[in-house]
């Protein structure tokens, strides 16, 4: 079994990247964890995806949760499969990827 982590500065890079794990590379979505870096909500470090969408001239910058990575943790029955998931991780943005 193998346990790959990797942040991303977006909740959007994260989630495209579970998106493609799941449905191009058959990866179980119940083995995958998406969450924040740190203790505090985030939804990344920058806005993108619908977070863009916010006007935050009106007041209302704190709609986006921009306290820090996100975290995306993937666990692995098969651990032949752990450099194609790394290569996925890596091709959408990911940083700090790390296999335990």
């Amino acid at each position: 079994m193998a346990t790959i982590t990797a942040t991303f500065d977006t909740r959007r890079e994260a989630e495209l990247a579970v998106e493609h794990l799941v449905q191009e590379h058959e990866i179980d979505r119940g083995d995958i964890v998406i969450g924040s870096a740190s203790d505090e909500n985030s939804a990344g470090n920058e806005a993108g995806g619908a977070d863009l969408d916010t006007d935050f001239e009106d007041g209302n910058e704190d709609e986006a949760a921009l306290n820090g990575s996100v975290k995306v943790t993937v666990t692995l029955d098969d651990e032949d499969m752990a450099e194609d998931v790394e290569d996925v991780l890596h091709e959408f943005g990911a940083s700090d990827v790390v296999q335990d």
